[in-house]
């Protein structure tokens, strides 16, 4: 409105000047004397002003005539489109001028103004390509969803512009919350460009989201193709990727598939904790102990875990507790000095009811990093030995109050799950996960609460 106003008044302000102007030229009695030949013109200063516009006029039509003119020449030459350009180019300058200030009235978020810059640019321009882009992100700026999304579906018709239209769809479905559908557009726009570094990046999160390992394996083979990503960093996410893949086919019972599934994720990235598990697991199901054992001793000599413990002593689930401590004696060698070496020794040490070697195991721990699981053992140690319950029920109240220590935490939003996967349950991060002490807190240890009662019993009860 403002505008508009403004523009009247200059108008009004140059008609007025214009016409004082034109009044002291014809008041002034000046006059210019022009000789051509022997004829002599003489003109007043309004008249000399009007002739000088004429003339620019005339000038400017007599370079209009001669382009018509070398245009006509052209199509008899044989140029079919030579007249046809010659008249266009006036409408394309106006709509290449429409079309720069809509990009700049995107850019300044000025959505409506460039849904009319749009428009004008489409009235003058051939070019449908630029123009319904325009016209979709002005309408996204405008917050018009359902326009936006009509003019992406019209850039699908041509073959030049289907990425543009289905990457536009896609980020709209996104924005929605409509992951499914985003899934299957990104699946398409990486069809029509893999070397696209933003839609592979969008197809990976949306893939392992949706828990399609098999996709998210061939597009991290594209980046690694592509030089998109360090090899030894491709190695360790296609391992995890492998990884999860597998425990997907042991939850369908596929044993053989499996098996081979799991091995193939240890052997690319050998420090990986659930892939060295799932690995034993495997040649276990075959009743190769060897094996399985042979792989959880160097992922022990990587990375001690609770997790490797575990799956070593399933090899031989049958047997005593002496001879469990004997056949651990292979692992405990290894990193002796390693804290959760120390634990694993102190809890075989608990269930041969040797007290004393428990407490030695323990060393320091009890005064340097008094964990939940530390004082919960030291709680069970001190009921071995006889003492007193307040003794007992002391290193308990404690170990309610400890810190968890270890636990699956992302390194991203610092989220701890009770379990390994290759996705943040809370951010969605992918290989995000990390074995360490949180910065504060953390949740209790798996089957840790639960199993307190059977550790700190006295031996008359465990008899």
């Amino acid at each position: 409105m403002i505008w508009s106003f403004v523009k009247v008044a200059l108008f009004l302000v140059i008609v007025a000047a214009l016409t004082l102007g034109a009044m002291r030229l014809a008041d002034s009695g000046e006059g210019v004397r022009i000789t051509v030949a022997d004829y002599e013109f003489t003109l007043g200063a309004l008249q000399a002003a009007i002739v000088a516009v004429l003339a620019v006029i005339a000038i400017w039509v007599v370079f209009k005539l001669l382009g018509l003119a070398l245009a006509v020449i052209r199509f008899i030459a044989g140029d079919e489109t030579a007249i046809s350009r010659y008249f266009d180019r006036s409408r394309e300058r106006k709509g290449y001028e429409a079309l720069a200030e809509g990009m700049l009235a995107i850019a300044s978020g000025e959505g409506r103004i460039a849904q009319v810059k749009a428009a004008r640019a489409a009235r003058y321009l051939r070019r449908p390509e630029l123009t319904t882009l325009l016209a979709a992100q002005a309408a996204e700026v405008s917050g018009d969803t359902r326009k936006a999304a009509a003019a992406y579906k019209k850039l699908l018709d041509n073959n030049t512009t289907r990425f543009v239209g289905v990457q536009g769809l896609m980020r709209q479905k996104l924005t929605e919350g409509d992951t499914g559908t985003a899934l299957k557009l990104a699946e398409k726009a990486f069809a029509l460009k893999p070397r696209n570094e933003a839609v592979q990046n969008t197809l990976l999160k949306l893939q392992t989201e949706a828990h399609d390992w098999k996709g998210a394996r061939n597009v991290l083979g594209a980046k690694l193709r592509q030089g998109l990503l360090p090899k030894e960093v491709h190695k360790r996410r296609d391992a995890v990727l492998a990884l999860q893949e597998a425990k997907e086919v042991f939850a369908d019972g596929a044993s053989i598939e499996a098996r081979e599934a799991a091995i193939a994720a240890n052997k690319a990235s050998p420090d990986l904790i659930p892939a060295a598990v799932m690995a034993a697991k495997a040649y276990a199901a075959k009743g190769d102990g060897k094996n399985a054992a042979r792989i959880l001793q160097k992922a022990w000599d990587a990375r001690p875990h609770p997790d490797l413990a575990a799956a070593f002593a399933e090899i031989e689930p049958e047997e005593s507790p002496n001879a469990r401590l004997k056949r651990f004696d292979a692992l405990l060698k290894s990193r002796p000095e390693a804290e959760e070496t120390r634990l694993l020794r102190a809890e075989l040490s608990l269930a041969v009811e040797d007290f004393p070697a428990a407490r030695r195991a323990l060393g320091d721990l009890v005064e340097k990093h008094p964990t939940a699981r530390v004082l919960t053992i030291m709680a069970a140690v001190a009921r071995g030995e006889g003492e007193d319950d307040a003794v007992v029920r002391g290193w308990l109240a404690k170990a309610l109050v400890a810190p968890r220590g270890h636990q699956w935490c992302c390194d991203k939003c610092h989220n701890i799950q009770a379990e390994w996967s290759p996705v943040c349950d809370n951010c969605g991060g992918f290989d995000t996960l990390s074995w360490r002490e949180p910065p504060q807190g953390g949740i209790p240890l798996a089957h840790g609460a639960e199993m307190l009662p059977l550790i700190v019993r006295s031996p008359q009860e465990r008899g």
